[in-house]
């Protein structure tokens, strides 16, 4: 442990995707400190306060203007990031945002754009990628030990209740961009683009099953042609009643490795196999929070410490666009039933 905190980090937005930061900052009191958290409904930031102990800002003009605070953990809902980002970057206040970076492709780049031009950091939580899993899997291609990739599978069967997407604004375009693909399989298609290198185009299907009442997509499958040659598919809903692990496979010309939520199993074609990783629940259920707070803890800590190094985030804002890139794709083919193109971002 450090003699004093690394970084000095503000919160701002206390839904429900901010109990896993919270619980990782508890977690890194004396690495990480907490200049402070806000909401927009003072109730909802006293109780944080009651149960955690951190600070309270009576407004983002605060938290802008405190010399205290080196960088904000924004965990709003997407339509509320815009105007945030711009006052946070021109002050000077790096910044690690939840997924997705914005609603859009186009509006996700202007985010990126954004921060470039304030000389801010910009890190995305895809707390994915930290799982010890996903981690050792990137640690076998980088050093060619799957040989070349030719298939990639990603599924995603979760499940959400009619009740989540009864809450305002859940699954429709205005608030979140979109349904399965930009709020729930955004994470599994980040960390498939991390290990596989980009895509190159998709031939989607998208639409809403009977299960739910929504303005967005629940289901979408898709067939992924990669950058780098290799074919591939993906199927995303949240309706697969009560929800199963995603999982993701990589068949190389060695190996094939499949990691399921965050275990990983590695079968050689010489007969050696592998196994390593948590059997911790993903989210994929009625609870979108049943998970442990280690990989947002893990992601927090690097973000600190890279703002105070000067090093990038382990996930930065230009490279999360090549999800969004993916994303915009998949939307586009599933509405006209062509192959699109993914754009260069």
């Amino acid at each position: 442990m450090t003699d004093k905190p690394i970084a000095r980090l503000a919160v701002i937005g206390l839904g429900m995707a901010t109990k896993p930061h919270l619980e990782a900052l508890t977690e890194l009191r004396g690495r990480v400190a907490v200049s402070g958290v806000f909401n927009r409904t003072r109730a909802k930031a006293e109780a944080v306060q009651e149960t955690y102990g951190f600070p309270l800002f009576d407004s983002l003009d605060a938290i802008a203007a405190d010399p205290g605070t080196d960088g904000v953990i924004i965990a709003t809902p997407p339509n509320q990031r815009a105007d945030i980002v711009a006052q946070m970057a021109g002050a000077g206040k790096h910044i690690l945002m939840e997924k997705p970076v914005e609603r859009s492709l186009a509006a996700a780049q202007d985010i990126v754009g954004v921060c470039e031009a304030a000389g801010v950091t910009l890190g995305i939580v895809f707390q994915h990628r930290f799982r010890a899993g996903a981690r050792r899997l990137r640690a076998l291609i980088n050093d060619g030990a799957l040989g070349d990739l030719a298939l990639v599978r990603a599924e995603i069967p979760w499940w959400r209740g009619q009740d989540y997407y009864d809450i305002p604004g859940r699954g429709t375009y205005a608030r979140d961009g979109g349904g399965v693909l930009i709020s729930q399989a955004i994470h599994v298609l980040d960390l498939m683009l991390s290990l596989t290198g980009p895509a190159r185009a998709v031939q989607a299907l998208t639409g809403t099953t009977a299960l739910h009442r929504m303005e967005a997509e629940d289901f979408a499958t898709a067939g992924i042609e990669f950058a780098s040659g290799a074919l591939g598919s993906v199927v995303a809903t949240t309706a697969t009643y009560p929800g199963e692990v995603e999982r993701l496979v990589l068949d190389g010309t060695k190996a094939t490795a499949v990691l399921t939520g965050g275990q990983l199993r590695v079968t050689w074609r010489d007969g050696r196999t592998e196994e390593l990783g948590e059997t911790a629940g993903t989210g994929g259920g009625a609870d979108p929070m049943a998970f442990p707070c280690d990989w947002h803890r893990d992601l927090i800590e690097q973000f600190a410490g890279a703002i105070t190094t000067g090093a990038s985030p382990r996930i930065p804002g230009r490279e999360a666009l090549r999800v969004h890139a993916l994303i915009d794709a998949m939307v586009r083919s599933g509405a006209d039933g062509q192959l699109a193109d993914v754009e260069v971002v």
